[in-house]
């Protein structure tokens, strides 16, 4: 007597037992294939609020950020009121004071710097025996950052505190949904601007542990001494996958934060699982046709493979060219798989859609603005 396995069919248990083996590991493979393809494919919302979230974790401590020319600080001494006033400092980074001779240095010292230099030169200059000497920011002008590029509101961010990259994104609304994979931060050089080396924490006081930072793919600087500027690239997706400050480094005043866009490859029609735009790593990358039908989950039951098109930009003509595309072929490797380059749609039509496929090409126009995106790496 033949005993039943539930869930297996009969017809099954018939099969030998290495056949069994192979389409149960040919199940698992196709499964984690596919949640591979969920995981790495994310719209624009989901990296945006990453971002966000990453941001409201990882800002910095209230600490003072250097005051600069054409800032207006507030200097308060207890008890003394003919000396609390508003100062504001020159180009030259420096104030005056009453009953202080000469000019006052103050620009690159922080506001605790100050005070101390104040309490000093109060008992320097016999006005106060024991000054108490308190000093804020009241209007911080000096300190400006750009973010430009793929970012949802291009904006120029004054640094009233300590910032970091992910802070500055996420005032700036996160990335547009054309972002590229790579942020670059240019930094102009000053005798006293800091490097990306010195923005990297040592497994001491790094908030992830040394074994988990790929220092392979750790912030890159260039420095070019031509036009004394320093520029420090860093991957999208290593800064919202860790959230450490080896990645999340800090920003200053002067430098412009700039989100290259990337290339945009769509896949539409009725024979492709799941529709939509997909931002590739880079504006210069290319993926193939296959590639593609898998990152869109595949193909439909109804589909004809055999009967998609490419529409591509002809810079002669204005228009776009359709190309025939025989995916079936290609998956039994009959043909070469065939290059998609950015902006193109891969128009799949299922077998309802044979007689709109002449027109599909009207139809993904129509629609390419206004599909899903996902980014993919």
């Amino acid at each position: 007597m033949v005993r039943r396995v539930r869930g297996i069919p009969d017809g099954l248990l018939a099969k030998p037992f290495w056949l069994v083996a192979i389409l149960i590991a040919f199940s698992v493979q196709i499964a984690y294939c596919q949640q591979e393809q969920q995981e790495t494919s994310e719209t624009p919302q989901q990296t945006n609020e990453k971002i966000r979230q990453l941001a409201l974790l990882a800002q910095a401590h209230p600490t003072d950020t250097p005051i600069g020319s054409g800032d207006l600080i507030h200097i308060d001494v207890f008890d003394v009121p003919e000396l609390s006033r508003d100062v504001r400092v020159s180009e030259t980074g420096d104030i005056t004071y009453p009953l202080i001779p000469g000019r006052i240095q103050v620009a690159g010292m922080t506001s605790f710097q100050l005070e101390s230099k104040l309490e000093a030169l109060l008992i320097e200059n016999g006005l106060v025996s024991h000054p108490q000497v308190s000093v804020f920011v009241r209007e911080q002008t000096s300190e400006p950052i750009s973010v430009v590029g793929a970012v949802n509101h291009t904006m120029v961010y004054q640094v009233v505190r300590p910032t970091t990259l992910l802070e500055v994104l996420s005032t700036a609304g996160g990335v547009s949904p054309d972002a590229g994979s790579m942020i670059i931060i240019t930094r102009p050089i000053r005798d006293s601007s800091p490097d990306v080396a010195h923005t990297q924490p040592t497994a001491a006081t790094s908030s992830t542990p040394a074994a988990a930072v790929d220092t392979d793919n750790a912030p890159t600087s260039v420095t070019d001494p031509n036009s004394h500027e320093q520029k420090i690239t860093i991957r999208l997706r290593d800064l919202l996958e860790s959230g450490d400050s080896v990645y999340n480094i800090p920003v200053y005043g002067g430098d412009t934060v700039t989100v290259p866009t990337a290339g945009i490859v769509y896949v539409l029609g009725f024979g492709i699982a799941q529709p939509g735009g997909y931002v590739l790593q880079g504006h210069g990358d290319q993926i193939t046709v296959l590639r593609m039908v898998a990152l869109a989950h595949g193909l439909t039951t109804y589909s004809k493979p055999d009967n998609a098109v490419i529409l591509r930009n002809n810079p002669v003509t204005g228009k776009r060219d359709e190309i025939p595309v025989h995916i079936k072929q290609i998956q039994q490797k009959k043909i070469d798989d065939v290059v998609m380059k950015t902006n193109d749609i891969l128009y799949v039509p299922d077998s309802k859609g044979k007689k709109a496929l002449a027109r599909g090409g009207e139809a993904a126009l129509g629609v390419g603005a206004g599909v899903a995106l996902f980014r993919i790496e």
